[in-house]
């Protein structure tokens, strides 16, 4: 089965009311563990894939894996995006790799740590939709600046200042501008796995607190303005769930008040319109326990083959729960997937109808 379009997964999950994960990528034993939960459960899946991914495992070596990964699983829908493009130019790229999604973050310059003005954001996002709609990919834009950095790319900002959260109002705007199949919507998520400055008397971290209520306002404005059920995005909404920190430090590591979005949380975004969820830090934290313990327990290995066994198993386990919990699981043949000339000649159809 070749790639999908994730405009049409999206679509289909707004028909479900479910989200779709989208799991960060790095290398072969992810992309596996990734595949192999989402055959298992029948769900589609977002594999994403970010500028400091390509650097690390080169952009050749990723894109053959995925290709492998394609035809190891044929039955799967599976996406394959660029997240947090920083420039036209790099999700063209993205494009040529034969990419069926990519992200144009605007909401930065191109050194990805910058904060960009709205009209700057509004020209390069809409830059790369002309672009994309003619190849018929999908495209992601970003309105507002999340917390963290990630792989280099964030502003470090504080999660909780509303200054740098999406302006409801401006939504329609963006939208109506640029041509996006979906928004990014700053809410309080953060990138990385200390998503909170919130602590408790004794010190102890508190999940970050969320402007949910924007989300619900946001809905209600593309849909007044049209845009029933489009597609938000949740960034940085990994739960960093504490079990794992435990076992981390457990085996010598040293994560002190790390702290995630609470699937509760995440659940209610879905249930008024997110449904794309970004998650990378958990696959990382649940990947690092699991080597942790095989080294700690047998620190006569030295095949990387024991330790990366573990973790991706761990992975694929961790990634069923996320499917489970965004209720894509269940989802994978709802519907004949539309390749890249579909879409293609979709949007030419919307454009003269325009």
């Amino acid at each position: 089965m070749p790639l999908v379009t994730m405009r049409q997964v999206l679509e289909e999950a707004a028909k479900g009311g479910y989200g779709v994960g989208a799991f960060n990528v790095n290398n072969m034993e992810q992309v596996q563990a990734i595949m192999a939960a989402a055959e298992e459960l029948d769900a589609p899946v977002i594999l994403q894939v970010s500028r400091g991914a390509l650097k690390y495992a080169d952009v050749i070596y990723l894109r053959k894996v995925i290709e492998a990964a394609t035809e190891r699983h044929p039955d799967v829908r599976a996406v394959v995006h660029l997240d947090h493009g920083n420039s036209p130019e790099t999700c063209e790229m993205a494009m040529d790799l034969g990419f069926t999604s990519v992200m144009m973050d605007g909401s930065l310059h191109p050194d990805g740590k910058t904060i960009a003005d709205y009209a700057y954001n509004v020209e390069v996002t809409a830059k790369v939709v002309e672009m994309a709609h003619a190849r018929g990919v999908t495209v992601e834009g970003e309105l507002g600046a999340l917390g963290g950095i990630e792989d280099g790319h964030g502003a470090g900002i504080d999660a909780e200042d509303d200054k740098y959260l999406t302006e409801p109002g401006q939504a329609v705007d963006f939208v109506r501008q640029t041509g996006i199949d979906c928004l990014a919507v700053a809410i309080g998520t953060s990138h990385g796995a200390y998503k909170t400055l919130r602590y408790d008397k004794a010190g102890n971290a508190l999940p970050p607190r969320l402007a949910l209520d924007r989300i619900e306002q946001i809905t209600a404005n593309l849909a007044a303005a049209g845009y029933k059920a489009f597609p938000l995005v949740m960034h940085g909404s990994s739960s960093v769930p504490q079990d794992i920190i435990a076992e981390v430090n457990k085996y010598g590591g040293k994560l002190k008040n790390a702290m995630g979005v609470p699937m509760e949380d995440i659940q209610f975004g879905i249930q008024r319109g997110v449904r794309k969820i970004n998650v990378d830090t958990d696959g990382r934290l649940v990947m690092t326990a699991a080597i942790r313990r095989v080294l700690w327990e047998h620190p006569e290995l030295f095949d990387p083959r024991d330790y990366l066994k573990e973790a991706r198993s761990a992975l694929k386990k961790l990634i069923a729960e996320k499917m489970r919990d965004f209720g894509q699981a269940g989802h994978g043949h709802d519907y004949e997937p539309i390749g890249l000339d579909g879409m293609r000649m979709q949007y030419a159809r919307e454009a003269a109808a325009r």
